[in-house]
Parts: C-alpha cells; structure tokens; sequence
C-alpha cells in the first residue's frame, strides 16, 4: 500500500511540474494564451500541489 502512495506522489509531483512548466512557459512568451490562461494554470498548480502533499502526507501515515 505504501508504494502505491508514493507511486500516486511521484504522478501529482509530475503534473504540478508540467502545469508549472506550461505556465511559465505561456508567461515569457506572452501574448493571447498567457493572458487568458495564466491565472488558470496558476489555480490548477497549487491544486496539483495540495494534492501531492496530501498524498504524501497520507503516504507517511500509512503502515505496512
């Protein structure tokens, strides 16, 4: 059970560093994208991020 948590850690750290990246990305290029959809990528990161403490938090807590 352990190894799924942290399986399920790994994936949630791997989308919040591709949001992050697209983010950042859409930034240094401007334009119409980044103005539409920078403050969403922005909200979907933290998502990702709350999630992927949540799971490793849970990840800690579980005993096998």
């Amino acid at each position: 059970m352990k190894v799924f948590f942290f399986t399920l850690v790994i994936a949630a750290a791997m989308i919040t560093l591709g949001v992050l990246v697209t983010g950042i990305l859409a930034m240094a290029r401007g334009g119409a994208f980044n103005s539409k959809q920078s403050n969403r990528l922005m909200r979907l990161r933290v998502i990702a991020q709350l999630v992927a403490l949540v799971l490793f938090a849970i990840a800690m807590m579980v005993k096998e």
